[in-house]
């Protein structure tokens, strides 16, 4: 029985990927360095599914009788870059890699530059969903080489999650590092989403000291409006689980949060773009501060925290905060979508930016409700600078504005950062604003480091001042 696709590494992601796929009736050949690893898999296995185990590599690649694909579900970094170098010897032109983990976008340009020299078609593959969405149906993200699309293409769109008109979550994205770019724009903006309900979660509890139970209707709630997404959904459901003693699980949990690293990728790459992403970078920041546990403690010791002495209708708070958590979460899309318009123009990809928030409908963590009207808003103008631009998007900004005002003015105080949620609606003020104050900073630079500057009344040109001598003359340059 020849193998239809081959995946190595049967971690979570991958052991469930792989039964994904044995699912669908495709025969799978699988191979895992550890081999307690294989033998858990194999005992998972169904009798109809069609699934090879192998020993090597060698072994592995002669389950083929025409192209192979292999799929690398290999932990990002140095690791695939050594599964590559191992799998070369046994790999023929034409044949499909596919790189199925949360890699870096740079370095699947180069190792997709690298294979190509040496005739071999590479994919990088964003994979959406996690362990539930990688066994079911999650959200994929393909791109690199254009002639290894058609070939897998069937396969990947049949184990993608559908939408609700039944259109799958996969879709090519487009050549070199594109897949992988959009996986971590993806990441970045579900860092924000996190973040942004996190904080309307904390407003809600040490803020307004409503209990866990109401808490978790109050989401379950907001679930069924226009706040609709995975992640409201399974915050109402951590919300409303509790210990054998009848405790809220999450007050339990240590407040120090982890990070993989993409959200990091995501910022730094804003900032070699001038991208301002400043709510993604605020998520992002938050976790770091989150990790300073120890710290925390000592300055909540030393510097007080939070009164609690909130007094009011909370029924008009939470309101306005839901409306607060619509506005910043568009906000947060909004840089998403900026930043990867930027890097299409830097790295001459053609991203169809409303397919891709149909690949985000359903299988991943940032699925949710205006997704669709994000793909209205570039079907209407596929040059669209930002989504803060659209019809649509603006006047739910402007329905949200006093809400979100509100909430804010209302954390500061109660003593509650909401640093991604404040700093978005810094975002929507600075950005609608036709002046900002950088014509002093230009001043500023330009009296300390004479690095000029351009005027209203003539921008052809370039000027500078001598600040420092009594009649303040200015030079053109």
């Amino acid at each position: 029985m020849p193998a239809d696709i081959a995946v190595v590494g049967l971690g979570v992601m991958g052991s469930n990927i792989a039964m994904n796929i044995a699912d669908h009736g495709y025969s799978v050949a699988v191979y895992n360095r550890k081999k307690e690893k294989l033998q858990a898999f194999l005992d998972q296995c169904e009798p109809a599914h069609k699934v090879v185990a192998c020993e090597d590599y060698a072994s592995l690649c002669a389950q083929f009788e025409g192209p192979r694909v292999v799929l690398m579900m290999v932990t990002a970094g140095e690791v695939v870059d050594s599964v590559i170098e191992d799998l070369l010897p046994h790999l023929q032109e034409g044949d499909v890699l596919i790189d199925g983990g949360n890699s870096f976008f740079k370095d699947t340009e180069r190792r997709y530059s690298d294979l190509r020299g040496r005739g071999l078609r590479y994919l990088g593959l964003g994979v959406s969903g996690g362990e539930e969405g990688a066994r079911h149906g999650p959200s994929l993200m393909p791109g690199g080489d254009p002639e290894a699309w058609p070939l897998v293409r069937d396969l990947l769109q049949a184990i993608a999650a559908k939408a609700d008109d039944g259109e799958p979550c996969c879709r090519w994205v487009g050549e070199g590092g594109a897949g992988h770019y959009v996986k971590m724009i993806h990441n970045g903006i579900e860092y924000g989403d996190m973040q942004l309900i996190a904080e309307a979660w904390d407003l809600m509890h040490r803020g307004l000291q409503i209990p866990v139970e109401q808490q978790a209707e109050v989401f379950s709630e907001w679930n069924r409006g226009e706040l609709s997404s995975y992640l409201v959904e399974i915050t109402a459901q951590i919300l409303g689980t509790r210990d054998p003693d009848g405790h809220a699980r999450v007050l339990r949990i240590l407040d120090s949060a982890g990070q993989k690293g993409t959200g990091r990728w995501t910022v730094v790459d804003a900032l070699q773009q001038g991208v301002p992403l400043t709510l993604i970078g605020e998520a992002v920041f938050a976790r770091m501060l989150s990790a300073r546990k120890e710290e925390r403690q000592l300055a909540a010791a030393a510097l007080g925290g939070p009164s609690g002495d909130f007094e009011g209708d909370h029924q008009s708070v939470l309101d306005a905060l839901r409306d607060a958590l619509y506005a910043a979460k568009i906000v947060s899309y909004a840089q998403g979508f900026m930043q990867m318009r930027e890097a299409a123009l830097e790295y001459g990809w053609k991203l169809a930016f409303g397919d891709i928030a149909m690949l985000w409908r359903a299988g991943c963590i940032i699925r949710s409700r205006f997704l669709a009207d994000i793909k209205t808003a570039f079907e209407k103008d596929p040059e669209l600078a930002n989504l803060l631009l659209d019809g649509f998007f603006a006047e739910a900004l402007k329905a949200s504005n006093a809400g979100w005002r509100a909430t804010v003015t209302l954390a500061i105080r109660l003593q509650i950062p909401l640093p991604a949620m404040s700093s978005a609606l810094a975002f929507f003020d600075g950005y609608r604003s036709a002046t900002l104050p950088a014509n002093l900073l230009q001043a500023q630079r330009d009296f300390f480091g004479a690095h000029t500057y351009q005027r209203i009344d003539d921008e052809e040109a370039v000027f500078h001042t001598r600040w420092t001598e009594s009649d303040a003359p200015e030079v053109r340059r």
